[in-house]
């Protein structure tokens, strides 16, 4: 599952004065789960508009499953699904109504439709509310049926503009396994979020977008590397241990505290290096109160490629 599926060069996208694009340029392939993270603002949203089609770039290169949005539009919605932030559902009809629907619209023939909106109720755990009308099913049931409807046609594409927005534990759960779902079976998934934690449970890669500029594009392990973050360990002694103890533990410094007296913050090049240095609290005849293992995450990786954090308020 190599090929390429979105390949997008030097993206650039104004409203009027003010540029939410700036030179963005990615590359997706096919059966890849790619995280869109970056705060309110970012540029997410417009990103996925200009590839699901729904808007032009002011500049740059973009071919999407082999062809020219600007020459092939309709073509390549055939074959991309887009779940918008807002719940796109028509509130009077069933679970049931609502795929058939989505499925007719993609040419899909009305036996067909059927077989297909069962089975995409199934997947999503919808199956038991097939029948009640829209309107009275629960917040994360429409998010789960409004990613089911950008699904009932297979795309090669599929793009999530926020899809967990609002959900309970369940719904996302149940998200999360559908959309590995659709990349297992060879779907280019571009997935946007502000939910750190859900980038590093479900992404194969991860871009981050701020202020319309892609500042940074790996893996999760990659992007924390990239910001130079290290895990720590923070340990409170009864009795300090002798001078020089560290001696001789590679990869382990010892970093400036405010914490008081008895407290010491270690860096360690790995979390599994905790354990040793337990050991040479033990042997060194030092005793200890207590300890705490820290491990980076993709939201220190961001406050230190950006300077501030993920959910900053917007400028008044």
């Amino acid at each position: 599952m190599d090929s390429l599926v979105v390949e997008a060069i030097g993206l650039r996208k104004s409203y009027g004065a003010r540029l939410v694009l700036d030179s963005v340029t990615l590359r997706i392939r096919a059966g890849e789960i790619v995280g869109l993270l970056g705060p309110n603002g970012a540029g997410k949203t417009t990103s996925l508009l200009i590839l699901a089609t729904l808007l032009r770039p002011d500049a740059g290169e973009l071919r999407i499953v082999g062809a020219d949005p600007r020459r092939s539009a309709a073509s390549i919605r055939r074959k991309l699904g887009f779940v918008p932030q807002s719940i796109a559902l028509f509130p009077s009809l069933s679970p049931l109504q609502n795929l058939e629907l989505f499925a007719r619209v993609h040419g899909i023939a009305k036996r067909p439709a059927r077989a297909v909106a069962t089975r995409m109720l199934e997947i999503v755990g919808l199956t038991e509310r097939a029948r009640d009308p829209v309107a009275i099913l629960s917040g994360g049931m429409k998010r789960r049926l409004n990613l089911a409807g950008a699904m009932v046609h297979s795309p090669e594409l599929l793009l999530l503009d926020e899809p967990t927005t609002g959900v309970d534990p369940q719904s996302r759960e149940r998200i999360f396994a559908t959309v590995r779902q659709a990349a297992a079976a060879g779907a280019a998934v571009i997935y946007s979020t502000h939910y750190m934690e859900e980038a590093e449970r479900l992404c194969d890669r991860v871009l981050l977008i701020d202020h319309g500029r892609l500042i940074a594009d790996g893996t999760v392990g990659e992007l924390i590397a990239l910001g130079g973050t290290q895990a720590r360990m923070e340990i409170a002694f009864q009795t300090e241990p002798p001078t020089g103890w560290l001696k001789g533990l590679r990869g382990i410094s010892k970093l400036p505290t405010q914490s008081g007296v008895g407290k010491t913050v270690l860096a360690l090049a790995s979390l599994n290096q905790a354990g040793e240095v337990l050991e040479r609290v033990h042997t060194s005849g030092a005793h200890v109160l207590e300890f705490s293992v820290y491990r980076p995450n993709l939201s220190d990786a961001f406050i230190a490629l950006t300077g501030h954090a993920l959910r900053d308020p917007e400028p008044q």
